[in-house]
């Protein structure tokens, strides 16, 4: 069923800031600053200024596999930025990312300041020398799927997730279109992984980094609640890497970091040593307050 009363557009686009549902004041037609304040650092080579959600989540993500890989150097402060109440629109984080979009990561060993999501995943691989092939054929594939992650990830997050699961009503022209799209996404990933073990050939790499925490999650029914509504279950090579996935020790870590959503003993609002995944998760720092 078609809406009743179509929408016809002005010859001039103005800014209504009251629409777009439950997270439109993260959005605006503008760049820039609107207040003053000052990033916090910490004491590790890496400063990351994020939130859990996927695009953040790739890169918690990275950071516990390549700790857990060895590479001492990757210790990091993981800094939360509440992109609901506007933290990304500060002077320090602009700064940082012109964008405005979290991720954003400060190597203060170089000063190099590093945004998009994307961009970060193949800085540290880069660096560090892990989670990127060397031979030229099998990079140039991981990279392949590295960048087909950033091109795609928009249709399923700001075109399927916010039409389906946030928009403040719901229509049946976008999600039909969204949701075709997202499929077909999701039937180019399970192509791939009925061939190979991972996205690219059969070594873990940051392409599946990349993917994991947005299509991963999808299918496992931890996005948008849309597993069902997908057919997600069809997509059997999908889900097993997905699982796959899920269960290694560094990804479980890179999803608690930054969350401030879900179950108390799954958020780590923020992370400045290893032992705040012991100490420092939202039930003990709940828990020590009531005391």
């Amino acid at each position: 069923m078609s809406d009743s009363t179509p929408y016809t557009p002005p010859k001039v686009w103005t800014w209504d800031a009251e629409s777009g549902g439950e997270w439109a004041k993260i959005n605006r037609p503008i760049a820039g600053p609107t207040h003053e304040a000052t990033l916090p650092r910490g004491k590790h080579p890496l400063q990351l200024y994020s939130m859990g959600t996927p695009n953040g989540q790739k890169v918690t993500i990275l950071l516990e596999e390549l700790l857990a890989a060895g590479e001492r150097g990757a210790e990091y402060d993981a800094h939360l930025i509440r992109i609901s109440q506007g933290d990304q629109f500060s002077t320090g984080f602009v700064a940082v990312n012109p964008n405005s979009k979290i991720p954003a990561l400060l190597d203060t060993t170089t000063g190099s300041r590093v945004f998009e999501s994307g961009a970060i995943l193949l800085y540290l691989a880069e660096k560090f020398g892990r989670f990127l092939p060397t031979d030229p054929a099998r990079r140039t594939e991981t990279l392949n799927w590295l960048f087909w992650l950033q091109g795609s990830a928009p249709y399923l997050g700001g075109g399927f997730g916010h039409f389906y699961a946030y928009a403040p009503e719901k229509f049946e022209y976008p999600i039909n279109r969204f949701t075709m799209e997202a499929k077909r996404q999701m039937d180019v990933l399970d192509r791939e992984l009925a061939e190979h073990r991972y996205l690219g050939g059969d070594e873990y790499t940051i392409a599946d980094i990349a993917t994991w925490p947005w299509y991963g999650k999808l299918v496992l029914g931890q996005a948008y609640g849309a597993a069902e509504f997908l057919d997600a279950e069809r997509y059997t090579h999908l889900c097993r890497w997905a699982r796959e996935i899920a269960q290694r020790p560094a990804v479980k870590r890179g999803c608690m970091v930054n969350r401030t959503w879900g179950e108390p003993a799954e958020q780590l609002h923020e992370r400045h040593d290893a032992s705040d995944f012991e100490l420092k998760t939202q039930d003990k720092v709940e828990a020590d307050g009531a005391g």
